[in-house]
């Protein structure tokens, strides 16, 4: 399908990658992981033609009809929705709009006769009677009614107008199809309609995520930027993860046993293999991966952040009791009636469409907000630390540098104290006198994160936290909350992060009202599907 022969790109004359030499093919699906301005994007715009290589080509076979996610959400705004979708095939849009025209005027010649009738019959063949159907299948797929199937594009919120632009990258049947982070802003059944969509998919799936969840589930092969080299290997992202951390520890002790570590790395590669998926996807990664060696697995240069919390002292029975708890913002009941009572060994998860009900709580939980009506009283031995969605205001106006920045949250002032926290965020030797008002967001997700960490509170309240943070970063965040000994309340997107950390679920409906379920969230997926 694409053949990448001897691919660079230089700016500046500094290489961001060279000498990549990659084949796509037909049935798999490919994800393009790598740290934060690595290149992923990029490289992904030079396969769809829209950016030059420095070097090298990309070859594409001919007839090939490649369809590729679109990032402007207001491009389409003179549109109404259907039209948008089905401009996923524009050659298609061209000959319904050239038949329209045709039928409208009041006296066809013989000429305009003859164009109709080829344009009826090219029609038929690129499957324009039924696009209207497929259109609409593909938008209620992903949460869009019928009911706002022609309205304008220009009336639809930012989060409506993401699902119809997917829409469109997905209409047609393309055999070549390229995203780039097709999941920010998704809720979790688009998410889920998007993965069946593309393990069905019978073309070539190329995608740039942050969604580790969506990754395993879909790719067959990871493509890894790093060490200014693009790569490709076999499997999904947890595959190429742990089979990496294997490979860097043999580097590590090359001298030390290597035999019982290549050992170790043939037991991995039979193990994984040998995974149940539902997934065509799967069923030929495990025929690829039982024809894996040792020498094909993925070495990695990245560095992964630690993130640990140690809770001063263990919260007592009594922790955090929520009673009758309703908040009205901007004239619309974002919380009505809430009530719960946090256990002893709780982790909690708050998921659902009503972000701005996480949020809420979050605020009223921590004391920055008053609740219009209700109680909310913690436990005397419970001591809280509040990771907030927006942390524009820990940064802004603010000429700290880190080192100073982050004394004010700590009960040890020396430098070396706090070199160790900012050390484990990956701030080492003069970053940590970097200013933090020229922190990207996910230097400052990791500095917000250091200051929990030193925090020693007994209960993590944490809204969306993985925002703005690349894989190495969530997956170091996963595990620490994984461990951690305390309570936890999180609202995240990040499917596997919640699932492997809760046990409790809060799921908030549209009017405000809680649902609460003591399982996990696999489990209450499950409970949610409708009953055959």
């Amino acid at each position: 399908m694409i053949t990448v022969t001897d691919l660079s790109l230089n700016y500046s004359g500094t290489p961001l990658f060279s000498h990549v030499d990659l084949q796509f093919a037909p049935g798999n699906c490919y994800g393009i992981i790598g740290a934060n301005g690595a290149g992923k994007s990029t490289f992904l715009k030079i396969l769809s033609g829209e950016l030059e290589s420095t070097t090298g080509e990309v070859h594409i076979l001919p007839n090939t009809r490649m369809s590729v996610l679109k990032q402007d959400q207001n491009a389409y705004d003179a549109y109404n929705v259907m039209d948008t979708v089905i401009m996923g095939n524009q050659r298609l849009y061209e000959i319904g709009k050239q038949k329209e025209a045709l039928y409208a005027k009041e006296e066809m010649t013989d000429e305009d006769g003859m164009l109709a009738c080829q344009l009826e019959e090219e029609y038929a063949e690129l499957g324009g009677w039924e696009a209207e159907s497929d259109a609409s299948r593909i938008l209620q797929g992903l949460g869009l009614g019928t009911e706002l199937h022609y309205n304008d594009m220009a009336t639809l919120d930012a989060r409506l107008k993401v699902k119809v632009l997917l829409a469109q990258a997905l209409f047609g049947n393309p055999d070549l199809l390229m995203m780039d982070e097709p999941t920010n802003n998704l809720d979790i059944d688009a998410v889920n309609w998007l993965e069946d969509f593309l393990l069905d998919f019978e073309g070539t799936v190329i995608v740039v995520s942050h969604d580790r969840h969506f990754l395993n589930t879909v790719c067959t092969h990871i493509v890894d930027i790093d060490y200014n080299k693009i790569k490709m290997y076999v499997g999904n992202y947890d595959f190429w993860y742990e089979s990496s951390q294997l490979v860097q520890q043999l580097v590590k002790n090359q001298n030390k046993r290597n035999e019982e570590k290549i050992k170790e790395l043939q037991d991995f590669i039979s193990r994984f293999s040998a995974n149940k998926s539902k997934s065509k996807q799967a069923t030929a990664r495990r025929k690829l991966l039982d024809k894996l060696t040792v020498e094909e697995m993925p070495a990695s240069s990245r560095r992964y952040p630690w993130v640990g919390f140690t809770p001063d002292r263990e919260v007592g029975k009594d922790i955090l009791f929520v009673t009758d708890v309703s908040k009205t913002i901007d004239g619309v009941k974002v919380l009505d009636k809430v009530s719960f009572i946090v256990e002893h060994g709780d982790k909690i998860a708050f998921v659902g469409d009503n972000e701005n009900a996480h949020t809420a709580l979050f605020k009223i939980l921590s004391g920055e907000m008053e609740p219009d009506e209700g109680t909310v009283k913690w436990g005397q031995t419970a001591t809280f630390s509040y990771f907030p969605k927006d942390n524009t205001p820990y940064f802004d106006g603010c000429d700290d540098n880190l080192v100073q920045w982050l004394r004010q949250y700590s009960p040890d002032p020396q430098e070396q104290f706090l070199r160790g926290f900012l050390g484990r965020m990956l701030f080492s030797g003069d970053e940590v006198y970097k200013p933090v008002k020229v922190l990207s967001g996910g230097e400052k997700v990791r500095c917000m994160l250091s200051r929990m960490m030193m925090s020693g509170a007994n209960v993590l309240m944490l809204d969306q936290p993985t925002n703005h943070l690349d894989l190495e970063s969530i997956a170091a965040l996963n595990k620490g909350l994984e461990s951690v000994k305390c309570n936890i309340l999180v609202a995240s997107h990040d499917h596997q992060l919640i699932e492997t950390v809760c046990n409790r679920v809060f799921d908030f409906t549209a009017e405000g009202k809680l649902i609460d379920r003591k399982m996990t969230y696999d489990e209450y997926l499950e409970s949610q599907k409708p009953q055959a």
